[in-house]
């Protein structure tokens, strides 16, 4: 991506959390967790703009802190349960449209994905470039296939849970699976106004590692995540 091209970082983090609460600053390897996605950002030379969508004071005060911008609290029709990504970032433009300023691509980065790091983000863009894609998206091996998955019943019954031409493959027979692990979701603006999705048009896949991917979603993620970046802080 040439230096004339102008990316805008949205890092979402919105205060109320049912499963961790307070997670979005709660302190992770001796830092609110949320600056661990500020500075990721922040370090990446190409990204314009390092800017924190919250409806949370506390949360836009550690924001602020940290390098990250804040210029408005999001509104409380955007901060439920059922607020989207793609609300958040359509609300974002269309701030800074309103006051004269547009960008070439936007990258969301949710805090909840701390292992994540410049290195990434940066592979990501120069992967857009080479790619010449719409869209970049961050993914990461399925630690288990879902070959070997399915639904259930009230029955309980295994009956066909498996096909039979799985049932009988070694795990390291089976083709690897890779899935979304929300770390990285870098998209063209035009296209994401015109599609309303983070997926879109021409996307590619990002690779990142699983000790990288870790989503905190529960007290058990937080713990792994807290354990591999002390593990990094003291290599």
């Amino acid at each position: 991506m040439n230096n004339e091209k102008t990316i805008l970082a949205i890092i979402p983090a919105r205060g109320g959390s049912k499963r961790l609460p307070g997670k979005n600053i709660l302190p992770l390897a001796g830092k609110p967790m949320i600056n661990w996605s500020i500075e990721a950002a922040k370090n990446v030379p190409s990204i314009a703009r390092v800017m924190v969508s919250t409806d949370c004071e506390t949360i836009a005060n550690t924001a602020k802190a940290a390098g990250g911008e804040v210029p408005f609290l999001r509104p409380a029709s955007l901060s439920s349960d059922t607020s989207s990504s793609v609300d958040v970032v359509r609300h974002t433009l269309e701030y800074f449209k309103g006051i004269g300023e547009c960008f070439d691509y936007v990258l969301l980065l949710q805090p909840t994905s701390p292992l994540r790091s410049a290195a990434d983000i940066q592979g990501a863009i120069d992967l857009l470039n080479v790619k010449n894609a719409d869209s970049v998206i961050s993914v990461c091996e399925c630690e288990h296939s879902p070959l070997w998955s399915n639904t259930l019943d009230d029955s309980l019954s295994l009956e066909n849970f498996i096909p039979k031409n799985v049932k009988n493959m070694r795990s390291q027979d089976l083709p690897q699976y890779y899935r979304l692990n929300g770390a990285i979701y870098l998209t063209k603006v035009e296209q994401f106004l015109q599609e309303g999705v983070l997926m879109s048009g021409n996307s590619i896949a990002y690779k990142m590692d699983s000790h990288s991917s870790v989503d905190i979603d529960t007290k058990l993620d937080f713990i792994i995540a807290e354990t591999i970046l002390r593990d990094k802080i003291h290599e």
